[in-house]
């Protein structure tokens, strides 16, 4: 360029460093040759220098097969070697290798480019005394692995320094804005010239980055050094030769220029990979040219690899060590959920906690649209539209940065209190956060030199050119937080999980179970519903066939009291077990305990027991009850000589058989017309069922078999292991002679219930039977009246008849509980003791009930 012609500068642009073919140089470093040679091994490109190197013009090779070039046996080594290019950006190397007639040995370079394979050729300066593995192994045993990271880098530096010999070693760490710190320096010097300080992200451009991850050495001898040109300079297309992965690549001259000003005459730079990004550098400076031999550089860049291979053993540390603290911070947010307390309360409440395994000033929980906090946050106000930028932005993930007026122009108004931010997402929609927050750092940042570069015309030309002063240059930072460290950040991924597969399923499971309670009301109220239909039903038919089969009203009312009875013991029996399957031979128990007292002793039950599915337990209750009563009535059980056995036997499909037989009993005759009875036992089994009923009027006694099919039978309890059939026998006093006398109070809130009972006590001899609904009624009648027995409903709509029985406990009056919920443990425990009468109640029920306690009473006197 001509000096007289001014050269107009543009706008500083911090990419036009980026943009610099660095790999396209078309040079080499002139401590190495190159040649580039076709598949069929035909050179095709030569280095300059190539007579320096290995004494031989680089005109007369070009067109000529390598064998031709080199001895057989270096030609025969690099041939039999190449399967190491297998791998994407492999290089072949190969050290002490005889490549000319002279016998000097030369460390070799193997790697492909496009279409060529690119040979580099380095003489051997070195007379090797010692194996360099023995010189290696120490300097990696040396890394102090147990130490902090500013510790194991330093440790780092000073093994390189050894091996190496340069006169200043610096572990330089990529930051993610890409700019670089320097956090351990070591120099033979004993000072301290870059350690801490900042570097700017152009100081290495994006495509020097890019060769780092690929060539992960790099040599620079002498700055001073020209190089040599590569010819031709252009491949047969005219492109330039990529020589991206050539270990004698020639150096860019803004890079040049750069190593001049920092005083620098030779560098080498070892890449530092972690999880295969480039996470640093070695950057190794020297104050006079100094070449390392390439066999040497081998063994440093194996040492960068077991210094990467040790910082990721030191991140998994305290990934480790972290999730540790996570766990302990889970174990105890799951005591205060055991102990109740809710997400909320929880959460604020180890607020310190959790600042100890993530560090921060403020934290903020929004829950259920709601808003907490504790420590210096952002007003509800101001964190509303901070939660609505993260609905808008960060999705499902934890999101982090320290600078949130970057991203959120309004938190530029209070980044004093809230500078960074890490959300925690904890629910899906609507969103949910757990926000840490980190209040404004002021800091200053040292830099080596001032970042912002300044654009002028250099000696490269009207490009950025590399600044001249490297001296410390301070920036004061405002706006920032304390960075989030990706350890910190993985801390609160881990406490995400825990609260989204912990907490929030505590949340998930009271919604269900809530959803669940709702839906299995509306089931019970449908199942309710459909059962009151259906006994409606029942009721209906049983008074209709009742009647019609009846030949007198006496006759009528027995044998529907009979019936219902029957009914409402197979119904205890099913709820007593919590509608779940039931003994068949506790059925027939209670049938005859309840019917047949007297005639209960003559019955015998032999065989397996059958526990019945609650759906076929009614019907059998029916059938069972009509066989019992028509014993009672007509056959074995009328008179004192007769017996009955029944045999439960499986047969082979899993059905029950129940063979009745009767002996003993009257002489047998077949019924003159068939009632409603004999058509409950012969339909019953088979219509409802789908099993088999036969009864059969023999002289000898009545015989029945009946077949239950394996769907109404949940298990088969074998008879060795069978229980006691159990009764709920209440009192066991003769009731043929009681009479009541005197005033009688019935406390029940069912007006037909009451006047029905009001029936019975009269025609048991009732002078006075007093009906009262509710407790008040019952407690004010008796301030002035003092009856001979009561008759009390446990349930009074909303309340319970307890203090009327207290109340005649106290007095000295005995009663009678009526209860349609089973004989229950809890009401023995919570009344005075009684009598207790399960609805619906019969004249007998009641008689027996009642002149039990009036045999307590008698015995008591």
């Amino acid at each position: 360029m001509n000096d007289a012609t001014p050269t107009p500068v543009g706008p500083a642009d911090l990419t036009n460093c980026d943009r610099e073919p660095i790999h396209q140089l078309g040079r080499v470093q002139s401590y190495g040759a190159l040649i580039a040679v076709s598949a069929d091994w035909i050179v095709q490109h030569a280095s300059e220098n190539l007579s320096e190197i290995l004494g031989i013009e680089h005109e007369a090779v070009l067109g000529r097969p390598l064998h031709e070039i080199i001895v057989s046996d270096g030609f025969e080594r690099i041939r039999r070697n190449l399967r190491a290019l297998e791998t994407h950006d492999g290089a072949l190397r190969l050290f002490g290798v005889v490549l000319r007639a002279s016998g000097r040995n030369f460390d070799v370079s193997v790697h492909e480019s496009g279409a060529h394979l690119l040979i580099e050729f380095e003489p051997k300066r070195e007379t090797r005394n010692s194996d360099l593995m023995a010189e290696v192994y120490p300097q990696i045993s040396a890394l102090r692995r147990d130490r902090d990271l500013r510790t194991l880098a330093r440790d780092a530096a000073k093994g390189l320094q050894s091996l190496c010999g340069f006169d200043s070693v610096m572990v330089y760490q990529f930051q993610p804005d890409q700019s670089g710190l320097v956090i351990a320096e070591t120099r033979l010097d004993g000072q301290s010239r870059y350690d801490g300080l900042h570097f700017p992200a152009s100081d290495i451009p994006a495509q020097a980055r890019a060769l780092y991850k690929r060539s992960l050495l790099r040599l620079i001898a002498d700055v001073d050094d020209p190089g040599a040109r590569l010819l031709p300079g252009v491949r047969i297309d005219g492109a330039p030769l990529d020589l991206s992965l050539a270990v004698t690549r020639a150096v860019s001259p803004i890079h040049i220029e750069y190593l001049r000003n920092m005083g620098v005459q030779a560098s080498m730079s070892v890449s530092i990979m972690k999880d295969g990004e480039l996470w640093g550098l070695f950057a190794c400076h020297h104050n006079s040219p100094c070449y390392i031999d390439y066999e040497r550089r081998t063994s440093i860049e194996m040492f960068a690899h077991m210094f990467s291979y040790e910082l990721s053993r030191h991140a998994d540390r305290q990934l480790k060590e972290i999730e540790r603290d996570t766990a302990r911070l889970q174990t105890l947010l799951m005591g205060h959920m055991a102990s109740g307390d809710s997400i909320t309360a929880s959460l604020l409440s180890v607020s310190k906690e959790i600042a100890s395994v993530i560090p921060h000033d403020g934290l903020v929980l929004m829950h259920d649209e709601s808003f907490h906090a504790t420590g210096i946050t952002p007003t509800e106000e101001d964190f509303l539209a901070i939660a609505r930028m993260l609905d808008r932005s960060i999705g499902s993930e934890v999101f982090a940065t320290d600078c949130l007026g970057k991203i959120h122009e309004p938190a530029r108004d209070y980044e004093e209190r809230t500078a960074g931010l890490l959300a925690i997402p904890i629910s899906r929609r609507p969103r949910d956060y757990l926000v840490l927050v980190r209040k404004q750092v002021d800091t200053a940042k040292t830099w080596a030199g001032d970042p912002a570069k300044p654009a002028q015309v250099g000696p490269n030309g009207v490009r950025l050119t590399p600044r001249k002063s490297f001296a410390a240059w301070q920036e004061t930072v405002r706006g920032k937080s304390t960075p989030w460290t990706p350890a910190e950040t993985h801390a609160a991924d881990l406490l995400r999980t825990t609260l989204l597969e912990i907490f929030l399923k505590v949340t998930d499971a009271a919604n269900l179970q809530r959803k669940r309670a709702q839906e299995q009301q509306s089931l019970l109220i449908s199942e309710l519903n459909h059962r009151v239909r259906n006994i409606l039903n029942l009721m209906r038919g049983l008074v209709s066939q009742s009647r019609s089969s009846a030949a007198t009203l006496e006759e009528f009312t027995k044998n529907l009291d009979g019936r219902i009875h029957a009914l409402a013991r197979a119904h205890d029996q099913l709820t007593a077990e919590r509608w779940e399957p039931t003994s068949l031979k506790a059925l027939i128990a209670c049938e005859f305990e309840a019917y047949a007292r007297a005639g209960s002793r003559r019955v015998r039950v032999t065989g397996p027991d059958a526990m019945i599915q609650p759906n076929a337990y009614t019907t059998l209750a029916l059938v069972l009850h009509e066989m019992a009563t028509n014993s009672v009535k007509y056959g074995a059980l009328c008179d004192q000589s007769g017996s009955i056995t029944v045999t439960l036997q499986v047969d082979r499909s899993g059905g029950m058989l129940i063979d009745w037989v009767e002996r003993g009993g009257p002489p047998v005759q077949p019924p003159t017309r068939r009632g409603f009875g004999t058509t409950i036992i012969e339909t019953s089994i088979p219509h409802e069922l789908r099993g088999d009923a036969e009864i059969s009027y023999k002289v000898t006694g009545v015989e029945a078999h009946f077949r239950l099919p394996p769907n109404c039978i949940a298990q088969i309890v074998p008879e060795q292991t069978e229980e006691a059939p159990r009764t709920q026998t209440i009192v066991t006093a003769r009731t043929g002679d009681f009479r009541l006398s005197g005033p009688v109070l019935v406390l029940e809130d069912a007006l037909i219930i009451a006047m029905d009972a009001a029936a019975i006590l009269e025609d048991m001899g009732a002078a006075e039977v007093k009906i009262c609904s509710s407790v008040a009624d019952a407690l004010s009648w008796l301030e002035a009246h003092s009856p001979t027995i009561a008759l009390l409903d446990v349930n009074l709509q909303d309340e319970q008849s307890l203090p009327v029985a207290e109340h005649l406990a106290e007095r000295g009056i005995p009663f009678v509980l009526a209860t349609g919920y089973g004989m229950t443990s809890d009401l023995q425990e919570a009344y005075p003791p009684c009598a207790i009468v399960q609805k619906p109640f019969s004249v007998e029920s009641l008689k027996s009930a009642m002149s039990g306690l009036s045999a307590q009473e008698a015995g008591a006197d």
